[in-house]
């Protein structure tokens, strides 16, 4: 039976790819017509979204709202894709599980085994507690260096990061006693895939999870080196009018939030996370299991996944897009929800629309 699904699924998603499919003219469902009700503020002439939903596999509706590109009037499309900001976590953290399976890293392995300039008060930190935001690692972001980045031009990246952390002989609290999310620790992740596979980050990423799953134009964007296909260009309202905001200083750090991808990348990532094709079942588990609780009631964490009831689950902010992935494995249910605006946060957005497809669920 979960061979039948698996092919059902790759079967759809072929059939959906195709240009003449990409938006239906209408409507084609009393839930599809409620989704379109939800995302009314979506639609027209404005910074858009594009919307997934899938249950055992099939995409139940794949739709994009507003534009992509306010310039050029390009619509928003499932094709589109965004800036997945902190989404990019679950990919870092499945980098690092693909090298602990490999066996070139181990999740206790010291980070300064393989970051050796990090100060001593890293001495103790561990890959682990890395993955899980228990590490107490000083945030990046808090001490940048005064006017280096002020021109528009310079940006950022993962070496930087390493770079800045180097001046911070201290951490919010002893490593693996606290919780605090941290960006920083996820550049650093990057990094030591790096070190571990001898591979620049974004070439891992392509080789090891974006080809073999078939998101073949999902890329971990670097400027002047990779270009995003279709892209949506982020935005933000600023005194009634909305205003392109698409990079900041540090939206070239890819291991915390670099990636682009469009919501049929994520249904082929989400279908991968059901079975071995890319993690194992250790490594599923790990990656979804609950190591800490968050400042946030009722969520833990995994390994780049937040973990509420029944949900894994992550958003992603960066100047000019707020997105969402929400997963019910259980249910064999998944929403994402990609946009490029800054404002408003999609998560109950997300859980509004998954409410219309769970099974005996009423339409709203």
């Amino acid at each position: 039976m979960r061979t039948l699904i698996l092919s059902i699924a790759a079967a759809t998603l072929a059939a959906c790819s195709t240009p003449s499919s990409r938006n239906a003219a209408a409507p084609s469902s009393g839930r599809d017509a409620a989704v379109a009700a939800l995302m009314h503020d979506y639609a027209g002439r404005l910074p858009g979204a594009s919307v997934l939903v899938l249950h055992e596999g099939r995409p139940l509706l794949r739709r994009g709202y507003g534009l992509a590109d306010l310039e050029t009037g390009a619509a928003a499309t499932p094709d589109t894709h965004y800036r997945l900001a902190s989404i990019s976590k679950q990919f870092t953290a499945a980098a690092v599980l693909l090298l602990i399976q490999d066996g070139k890293l181990g999740l206790d392995d010291p980070v300064k085994r393989w970051l050796p300039s990090l100060p001593p008060a890293c001495d103790a930190i561990t890959i682990r507690q890395v993955l899980s935001h228990t590490s107490g690692l000083i945030d990046y972001e808090d001490v940048m260096p005064p006017g280096r980045y002020d021109d528009g031009e310079r940006q950022m990246r993962d070496a930087d990061v390493l770079q800045v952390l180097e001046s911070q002989d201290r951490t919010y609290f002893a490593p693996g006693q606290g919780y605090r999310y941290s960006n920083s620790g996820y550049a650093l992740l990057a990094l030591i895939v790096e070190k571990a596979s001898g591979q620049g980050y974004a070439v891992f990423l392509r080789d090891r999870i974006f080809l073999p799953l078939g998101m073949r134009e999902a890329v971990a964007y670097e400027r002047g080196v990779s270009e995003v296909a279709q892209r949506a260009y982020g935005y933000s309202l600023e005194q009634g009018r909305w205003r392109r905001t698409d990079q900041s200083p540090t939206s070239a750090v890819l291991g915390d939030g670099g990636i682009y991808a469009s919501i049929d990348d994520l249904a082929k990532w989400d279908a991968a996370l059901y079975d071995d094709r890319l993690l194992s079942a250790a490594s599923r588990q790990l990656a979804f299991a609950p190591h800490t609780p968050t400042d946030q009631a009722e969520v833990e964490y995994g390994y780049g996944w937040r973990i509420t009831g029944e949900t894994l689950w992550h958003s992603g902010e960066s100047i000019g897009f707020r997105n969402v992935f929400v997963r019910w494995p259980q249910r064999r249910l998944s929403v994402a929800v990609l946009s490029n605006r800054n404002d408003p946060e999609p998560y109950r957005l997300a859980l509004k629309i998954a409410e219309l497809y769970l099974p005996g669920a009423p339409i709203h």
